[in-house]
This record gives structure tokens, C-alpha cells and sequence, in this order.
């Protein structure tokens, strides 16, 4: 999995006040879990841009000067009204330990009951799964070429070489729906073909 670097400091301060001077300096206040000790840190609200704002899934390398630590992003508050990023958590990664995250849907292929005229539904955009860090994917490749009008594609048919996935065995990842144009055809076809068998009955 791609990683993105943020470089912070460490905060000696973590009450209210300093806090709130933080926020005020364009600064976020962080903390990173799962070491010996929460380390508490702050780091520029725009270092985070490329790992908070994009559909792709990044470890992070948090970058203090002296130490730095391979995490991932747990959990990030944003404020109610001015979107502006308030608090993020991280949990710091281990190389011999399992972690779970999110990562997004890659489809591909060309669906056969698209090129008929359905129309393909994602229902699952990210997926929860759970690898050691060195096997954690970019993302999870959905492949719809088989899919004709009506099919759907479960989460048991995705290809899980080095990573499990935390989902139900029945979790529709993607579908083919029929189109409105092409239900209207089948109607329209319907009626056409019962058209003769009625004239013949005269």
C-alpha cells in the first residue's frame, strides 16, 4: 500500500488552552495509539490534504524529527460547520500484527449486461480487510466481465490473495440492473409478439 509522510511535533502540552492556540495556528492536535504510550502531536491542517481528502487508502509515516512511526489513520473529527479538521487519531502499525482497514472497489472489465443495455450499480465503494501491513492492497479489484443483466457479484468471488475480507458471505459488492430503455423494449417486444396470437383468435 502507497504511504504518505506527515511531519508534526510532539505536544508538551495537551489541555483545553494549547489546544485551542493549536487550532487557531492552522494546526491539528493528533494522538498515535497502539505503542507502548499514546504520542501526542500536532502537525499543519494542509499536511493532511492527500491522506484525509481522496477516495484511495494510504498507511502514513508520521515524521517528529528525531522518531518516526508507520500508522494508519483510526479515526477524525471535523467541525460541524466549517468542515475544518479538528482532531485525528492514528494506530500505530506493527510488522508482525494483522490490521484492518478500509480500502476502495477497483472495477474492472466490461460487464456483458452493461454492453446489453443494463445499467451497474456499486453497491460496496470500500471494503474492510484485514492483512499484515506489508500486505495491505491499494485497493480490491472487482471484476464485472461476467456479469450479464440481473447478475450480481458477492464478495466471495473477489480474488483475496494475501488479505481477508470482514464481510458476510452474502455482501453484494456490484450488480447489473435493467435499465428503464431496456424494460420498456422487452414490454414494448412483449407486446408485439402477442399482437398476431390475438389476430389469429378472430
Amino acid at each position: 500500500m502507497k504511504s504518505i509522510t506527515i511531519k508534526g511535533s510532539e505536544r508538551e502540552s495537551v489541555g483545553k488552552v494549547a489546544t485551542k492556540a493549536l487550532r487557531n495556528a492552522g494546526a491539528v492536535p493528533c494522538v498515535l495509539y497502539g505503542g507502548d504510550q499514546p504520542v501526542h502531536f500536532s502537525a499543519e491542517e494542509k499536511a493532511f490534504k492527500n491522506l484525509v481528502y481522496t477516495p484511495n487508502a494510504h498507511t502514513v509515516v508520521i515524521d517528529l524529527g528525531g522518531k518516526s512511526f508507520n500508522a494508519i489513520l483510526q479515526d477524525i473529527q471535523f467541525h460541524p460547520i466549517s468542515d475544518s479538521i479538528l482532531h485525528i487519531d492514528f494506530f500505530q502499525l506493527k510488522d508482525d500484527k494483522e490490521i484492518t482497514m478500509e480500502v476502495p472497489v477497483k472495477v474492472v472489465g466490461n460487464s456483458k449486461g452493461v454492453m446489453a443495455g443494463g445499467v451497474l450499480r456499486l453497491n460496496q465503494r470500500r471494503l474492510k480487510v484485514r492483512a499484515l501491513p506489508k500486505n495491505l492492497p491499494d485497493f480490491v479489484e472487482a471484476d464485472i466481465t461476467e456479469l450479464e443483466m440481473g447478475n450480481k457479484l458477492y464478495v466471495t468471488k473477489l480474488k483475496t490473495e494475501d488479505f481477508k475480507l470482514l464481510h458476510p458471505e452474502n455482501t453484494v459488492v456490484a450488480q447489473v440492473k435493467i435499465s428503464r430503455a431496456a424494460m420498456k423494449a422487452a414490454q414494448e417486444a412483449a407486446k408485439a409478439a402477442k399482437a398476431p396470437a390475438k389476430g389469429k383468435k378472430k
